[in-house]
């Protein structure tokens, strides 16, 4: 395989994943996952996106998704498989990504070639990954791709996101960041969400935000609120080599589809976006 140009997994990545991560924020996910016994809000996030590695305990949730509180974790797993069995939890979970998707694109772009296109795309993308040393994408790709093709899109870009996300996880651990570390310095950056939606979403106290951004500033990796030099090229190299070890997917795609993906990624994320799948005040503005 050749190297990718540089940003290339990286668009891939921000064109595809906000179809994925829409089932977060949408009501239809928690109307789902509540009608199968969970509890509303976190409790719903925390066990469907762990579900697919069957009923585990509270610390490999926590490591798996890296950068919430541990604590707030364990308040809701293992509790949530005892309200409702992981088959279940998925089963509603792919209900409440129809549902939403089928409300946000409308009839017409869901039948659409381009949403089928876009599916055999990340079909294509993922079926040669390899999943050693990715707990989460390894749970998800263990699982049956829907049939329709709106369902497959979704699917698809889950494995992208999470095969990324355990990748991203082993690189936040090669350069040194915690958890909690992780998110401020991402924050930081002005991608992703903004300051107080990080620190409410990801269940950190102002107490535990404020000592950890005051061990940064030790470190040299913050001056005051922002990243220092030190701290950007820091980031740098945690992006450079997560596009790294997520290049596989779009080097067995090749340059061409994988930018043909990344468009179709974008036309539909503008529409779910435009049609209100995100809440407002939460992600900081692209730039």
């Amino acid at each position: 395989m050749t190297d990718l140009p540089a940003g290339v997994a990286a668009r891939a990545h921000r064109a595809t994943e906000p179809l994925h991560s829409l089932v977060y924020f949408v009501p239809e996910a928690d109307m789902e996952l509540t009608a199968v016994g969970l509890r509303p809000g976190r409790m719903c996030y925390f066990a469907s996106r762990s579900a697919p590695m069957g009923p585990v305990g509270p610390g490999v949730t926590a490591a798996t998704f890296y950068n919430f509180n541990p604590d707030i974790v364990a308040r809701h797993i293992p509790r949530a498989w005892t309200l409702a069995t992981p088959t279940d939890i998925l089963a509603a979970r792919l209900r409440a990504a129809d549902r939403a998707l089928r409300r946000l694109l409308g009839d017409e772009l869901i039948a659409s070639a381009e949403v089928a296109e876009a599916a055999a795309l990340v079909r294509e993308a993922t079926s040669d990954l390899a999943p050693d040393g990715r707990p989460l994408y390894a749970g998800h790709a263990d699982m049956q791709w829907p049939d329709v093709p709106h369902l497959a899109l979704w699917h698809g870009v889950t494995l992208l996101r999470e095969y990324r996300g355990d990748g991203h996880t082993a690189a936040l651990l090669s350069f040194g960041l915690s958890g909690i570390e992780a998110i401020i310095t991402h924050t930081a950056t002005g991608r992703g969400f903004v300051e107080p939606a990080a620190r409410l979403l990801r269940g950190w106290s102002d107490e535990q935000w404020d000592a950890a951004k005051s061990a940064l500033r030790g470190r040299g990796l913050l001056d005051g609120a922002d990243l220092s030099a030190a701290g950007r090229e820091l980031r740098e190299q945690i992006e450079a080599e997560t596009d790294r070890l997520d290049a596989a997917a779009w080097q067995h795609l090749g340059p061409e589809r994988t930018a043909r993906l990344t468009d179709l990624g974008k036309q539909l994320v503008r529409v779910v976006a435009g049609n209100g799948a995100f809440p407002p005040g939460v992600f900081a503005p692209a730039g």
